[in-house]
């Protein structure tokens, strides 16, 4: 799994322990660079959050409940495998 700097602690890595077998890399800027910098494997979780972010009931926080705001994520991220899979 990757993800962003914000979340180097070791609350993260703790809950993917509870969760299972899981690799975390914190992608992070080198901090002697100025400006922009481009990151490795940082598009991927970009990519991610824009492609959930079409679905319109996940721009918003729309659910009244968290299982449900899952329920909702399972659903478009099994939408966004079924239509690579047509496309293939």
């Amino acid at each position: 799994m990757f993800a962003d700097g914000g979340y180097a602690g070791g609350k993260l890595a703790a809950a993917l322990t509870r969760l299972g077998k899981w690799t975390i890399e914190i992608v992070r800027r080198l901090e002697a660079t100025g400006g922009f910098q481009l990151l490795k494997r940082r598009w991927v979780v970009e990519r991610t959050l824009v492609w959930l972010n079409r679905i319109r009931r996940l721009a918003k926080d729309f659910e009244a409940s968290v299982e449900s705001a899952v329920a909702r994520l399972l659903i478009a991220s099994i939408k966004l495998l079924t239509r690579r899979l047509a496309r293939a």
